[in-house]
């Protein structure tokens, strides 16, 4: 994730995609306080009707307009003062773009604190949806590999996002070493030519907390 501007959101918080809500208005007030309980900063919710696909694969569905209002209408009213709650739209696929942008306006009537119009297909909408929704706190999701262009940081603050999330680099990352990693132990029969692409044992020993254990365990060790 990546703050531009003055957004609510620092950059250590951790900001939660919860779907659809998990079900009607109800449900979605359950959603609110359990993510508010685990100490997320803010969640995004769509409208697509569940379940619900990738934004950026085809053959998605959305509610109506009206089912969606009532549940962030719900959020709203659930949610604290300072959790952040971010509206998303997927109807760009489904109804195209003047569509989106009319749903994401009547979210924020609502009671959404930021919205999300998902992928965008060039510059030109990313840059309307920009224009359309000045004055409101956007989110733009930079999708690896997906359907909205990649667009650099610059341009981004040019056009007014708040908030930027990098939804997969870290796992298309893991997934390609992981990959690569393998690939050589079935050729070689061992790691031992990976040795040095490998991140450090005593570095990860740290990274996953054993020093903190291995303390505790000397401080409530039977004598």
């Amino acid at each position: 994730m990546r703050t531009l501007g003055d957004s609510q959101f620092r950059e250590s918080t951790v900001i939660a995609d919860a779907d659809t809500g998990y079900g009607n208005p109800i449900n979605v007030i359950r959603t609110i306080q359990e993510y508010e309980k685990a100490g997320v900063a803010g969640i995004h919710i769509e409208d697509q009707v569940f379940p619900k696909k990738c934004g950026h694969i085809s053959g998605k569905e959305t509610v109506s307009l009206e089912d969606m209002v009532q549940k962030i209408s719900a959020a709203k009213d659930a949610k604290s003062r300072d959790f952040v709650l971010i509206a998303r739209t997927d109807a760009i696929a489904v109804e195209g773009l003047e569509s989106a942008l009319e749903r994401a306006k009547q979210y924020y009537r609502a009671g959404a604190d930021m919205l999300f119009v998902e992928a965008p297909e060039s510059v030109e909408q990313v840059e309307t949806i920009s224009k359309e929704l000045r004055g409101i706190p956007l989110l733009f999701n930079w999708a690896e590999g997906g359907k909205t262009p990649p667009l650099d940081l610059e341009t981004l603050k040019k056009f007014g996002f708040k908030v930027v999330i990098f939804p997969i680099s870290t796992l298309l990352s893991a997934t390609l070493a992981m990959r690569n990693v393998l690939e050589q132990i079935r050729k070689d029969g061992t790691p031992i030519n990976v040795m040095d692409k490998l991140y450090p044992f005593r570095n990860f020993l740290e990274f996953i907390g054993l020093p903190e254990v291995q303390n505790l365990e000397k401080k409530y060790k039977s004598k």
